[in-house]
């Protein structure tokens, strides 16, 4: 290659006039910047005879060469704009340090080009000093400093500047980045990177001072101030470290704390920020408070649709009051409550999307000011189409059903609001993802249409459980399928694993442990028919419970051969209804146990052979307006009551319950008489065993036929605090009670209070009760059994129960939903009404934390601390701290 600097003596006075035409105008187009205020003549056209490239390191030649666009044999002038253009794309890849194009001979019109090339180095292994290992990752994802990425200038120098923004943002204004690069000799062109993290010590506000104001105190702007706190003694809650953003924002609420009071011009004339020390700053805020104003005439304009009069009730602001902007925007417009009773939503509400409304300013004399709320109602609007997309798995009329936007009906943002509910209280989206998007709104046909974009989340749900109770330990197995597809049961094609999409509920159930086994089946269709929102429910049910004796060792040996069993079945019907309004549910159903027992007592019934038969219909009615996770829920309430009878047989029969209950109240006292003597005779001991056989058979004739009722409300309200702070509070009650008193109440279906309310195994028609702080059931009455002599839980006939219940979502992104709560709860549970009272309460309070995923379902853990004591026998003192699990997993 002959380069300019190696010509031949003999044509230096070429090789001169070469460098001023031809060398120095390429290097202008290389970057390098050295002739830009040189005139030069125009170029000269040649045909590119060959072009060459050199300085490649891990690129290929070819490839570079085609990347120009420069074929051999194609006319170009030089210089000239083929040149420019080609450095001036290499450049662009910002993949090259320097691009420079020489020209290496002329051959009559022919000329031959060279392409010299300084590659970029690239990145190697990355060090970061002065952080936590485990946020070193998160430094080197949000920062894109990935392995092989080219390092130039700019990507030092945006790393640099989002480090100490991002600090910064966290209280550390005095934080330092320092970035250096160094070969790697290991490989061909890369460097390493050290990045050198010096936060500092967080800046925090010694004292906030407010200069000019004296209509409002110090301490009401300071309580403005929501984010920026001076430091104050045993404030743990909000710290005192200085956030610029925060500031900004907060200095816009001090303004509009003076407009909320009438104080319409109040201004802030300057903010200054006084560094302390490194630790320290102090700020200074001056305002001008300006006039107290009020409200005059408010007029409305352009409307047709509504009343002047209905406009204003709705905006709810009348002429002397107080003048406050921030209540004129949100009863205009409030951006923060997408249901808010504000002119916007009325209008938005019946139909017309493109209505605008604007509140303008006519007239400020003296104190008074006037306003006209001009309003544009725009076109009628309906919807035109409404599509879904996203979902994957679930069917189109399973969303559809759901909706309550329909093509040709009217445009209704409450609609839309109340779609987005529904959709995520089916539990087969992420709530937090639901969004529909208005598209193709015209104006002026007055139609819009409505794509509501979804992501599938878990939906079937695989239970696994594992505790101590009942004798041992005591195993979990379900199998929930919530968005079932019966239809599909024999399409091979449609087991992805199971059959999905129809929204049905498909559930198998499995408890076990060395004294009990339970299996349970159900299954739920939401719309009976298709048409509908009409639930059918039908559950199959089968309980064993096994005989116990414990030894002197203090184990419990089982005993196979004794017994008794459960076996049940329930069908349902629950149906959406209109009235009060269309959160209510009104709901059936139809129920058969059968109790058969083998040579078995309990505390629970005095009969240890034979069997019951319960045949009850339940009625309830409920409401659920929670929303819009099921997994979160921040607004709304859940409440439910429900009354569960069976036929009132002892009214129609001929049986003298009377007489039987006689026999049975002599028979238990004689069995106590007899049961307290340590050394029992012959004669006494033949006596006792055919007591216990007499009182077996009248406690069966007592109980062949179940009949009680029972009454249950249980009620769950959430309030968004703030933030995300949600409020849940609870409220229940429970009654069984018994029609004919010489009956009295059955052995079945009483409450069971304390514990982890996940029940274990649910014996005999029982209600477990959460209330933590308590050992499972350990808040339910005790009895002594009259034929064992030994005392056992009764389970009561009525409960309360009160809570409260803190919640703060640490992340609701569809991988994993974790929130933290804290909780307050009081309860207990009595053997009758005449006991009742609703103020003698066991108390707890605790913590807790909840994780929800996609693959393992619901997680929890309690620690609660009872300050009572409970029912057990011989219990003294106050529960103590107690441990809670809930465990599950969901696919």
């Amino acid at each position: 290659m002959e380069k300019l600097a190696n010509n031949s003596i003999k044509g230096i006075k070429n090789c001169i006039q070469t460098y001023l035409k031809l060398l120095l105008p390429l290097l202008l187009f290389s970057g390098q910047g050295l002739a830009q205020d040189i005139p030069f003549e125009d170029g000269k056209q040649y045909i590119l005879g060959g072009i060459s490239v050199t300085g490649l390191q891990s690129y290929n030649e070819q490839t570079v060469k085609t990347y120009t666009g420069l074929r051999v044999g194609q006319p170009i002038t030089v210089p000239g704009d083929e040149i420019s253009a080609v450095i001036k794309k290499l450049w662009g890849l910002e993949l090259f340090s320097n691009v420079e194009m020489y020209y290496t001979k002329i051959e009559d019109d022919k000329i031959f080009l060279e392409l010299s090339i300084t590659e970029r180095p690239t990145l190697a292994n990355v060090t970061v000093y002065g952080v936590k290992k485990r946020k070193v990752e998160d430094i080197i994802n949000d920062t894109d400093l990935k392995k092989g990425k080219k390092i130039t200038e700019s990507l030092i120098a945006n790393t640099k500047n989002y480090l100490q923004n991002k600090y910064k943002k966290q209280g550390y204004l005095n934080a330092k980045v320092n970035i250096a690069t160094a070969p790697d000799t290991s490989a061909t062109n890369t460097e390493n990177m050290v990045i050198n993290v010096n936060k500092g010590d967080k800046v925090k506000i010694r004292k906030i001072t407010f200069v000019g104001n004296e209509k409002l105190s110090n301490k009401r702007l300071r309580k403005s101030l929501k984010n920026t706190k001076k430091k104050k003694f045993l404030r743990f809650w909000k710290k005192s470290k200085y956030i610029a953003e925060d500031y900004d924002e907060d200095l816009s609420n001090l303004v509009d704390t003076y407009a909320e009071r009438g104080y319409r011009d109040a201004r802030v004339l300057s903010d200054t920020f006084v560094r302390v020390n490194e630790k320290n700053i102090d700020l200074k805020i001056e305002v001008e408070e300006g006039d107290k104003y009020y409200f005059g005439d408010i007029d409305f304009v352009g409307n047709s649709v509504y009343t002047d009069r209905q406009l204003s009730q709705v905006l709810g602001i009348r002429k002397g009051q107080t003048y406050n902007g921030v209540l004129l925007k949100e009863r205009v417009a409030d951006d923060s409550k997408p249901d808010a009773n504000d002119l916007t939503n009325l209008y938005q509400n019946n139909g017309y999307l493109f209505s605008s409304i604007n509140p303008v300013e006519v007239s400020a004399v003296n104190d008074t000011i006037d306003f006209e709320i001009r309003i544009i109602e725009g076109k009628e609007t309906f919807l035109d189409h409404v599509t879904v997309t996203g979902n994957d798995k679930t069917n189109d009329h399973v969303i559809f059903r759901e909706l309550r936007t329909r093509p040709g009906q009217k445009y209704s943002k409450e609609d839309l609001v109340r779609s987005i509910r529904e959709l995520g209280q089916l539990g087969f989206f992420d709530a937090e993802q639901i969004k529909p998007d208005i598209q193709n709104p015209n104006p002026n046909e007055g139609t819009v249409d409505v794509n509501y974009s979804l992501v599938e989340a878990g939906s079937s749900q695989i239970e696994l459980q594992g505790g101590f109770g009942g004798g041992g330990f005591i195993g979990t197995l379900g199998l929930s399928f919530s968005n079932f597809s019966l239809k599909n049961i024999f399409n091979g094609e449609a087991y992805k694993p199971v059959p999905m999409g129809d929204g049905q509920t498909f559930s198998l159930r499995l408890q076990a442990s060395r004294t009990f086994r339970v299996y349970s089946l159900n299954f739920a269709e939401p719309w009976l028919g298709g048409k509908k929102p009409v639930r059918f429910n039908l559950s199959l049910s089968r309980t064993q419970q096994f005989g116990t004796d414990f030894t002197s060792r203090g184990r419990i040996d089982v005993d196979k051969s004794r017994g008794f069993s459960i076996t049940g079945v329930s069908a349902g019907l629950a149906k959406r209804v209109q009235w009060p309004d269309d959160y209510f549910t009104v709901s059936h159903a139809l129920s058969y146990q059968l109790y058969d027992f083998n040579n078995y007592n309990s505390g629970l019934f005095n009969f240890g052979n034979g069997s019951s038969n319960s045949l009850s219909y339940t009625f309830g009615i409920s409401r659920s307006s929670q929303g819009p996770s099921r997994i979160f829920p921040m607004t709304g309430s859940n409440f439910e009551i429900t009354a569960k009878f069976t036929p009132p047989y002892s009214l129609f029969g001929s049986k003298d319950f009377k007489q039987i209950k006689q026999d049975i109240d002599e028979t238990t006292e004689r069995l106590f008489e007899i049961g307290s003597n340590p050394n029992l005779s012959p004669d006494e001991q033949i006596e006792q065993a055919q007591l216990s056989d007499d009182l077996e058979r009248l406690e069966e004739e007592r109980f062949k036929l179940l009949e009680f009722y029972k009454i249950k409300f249980k009620g769950d309200w959430y309030t968004n605090l703030v933030d995300k702070l949600v409020l849940r509070t609870n409220a229940e009650f429970g009654f069984l009670g018994a029609y004919n008193h010489d009956i009295g109440a059955v052995p079945f279906e009483r409450f069971y209070v304390g514990g982890d309310g996940l029940g274990n195994f649910t014996l005999d028609g029982r209600d477990v009760i959460q209330l933590r702080g308590y050992e499972n059931s350990s808040l339910t009455p005790y009895s002594t059994n009259p034929i064992t002599n030994r005392l056992e839980r009764d389970g009561g006939t009525i409960y309360n129960k009160f809570s409260l219940e803190l919640r703060y979502p640490l992340t609701l992104k569809p991988s994993a939903s974790i929130y933290a709560l804290s909780f307050l709860e009081a309860g207990n549970a009595f053997n009758n009404f005449s006991e009742f009272n609703p103020f003698e309460l066991k108390r707890s309070a605790g913590v807790g934390l909840r994780i929800f995923m996609p693959a393992f379902g619901l997680l929890g853990i309690d620690f609660g601390y009872g300050f009572d004591t409970d029912a057990q026998p011989g219990s003294i003192g106050p529960s103590g701290w107690q441990t809670h699990f809930i465990i599950g997993q969901q696919f």
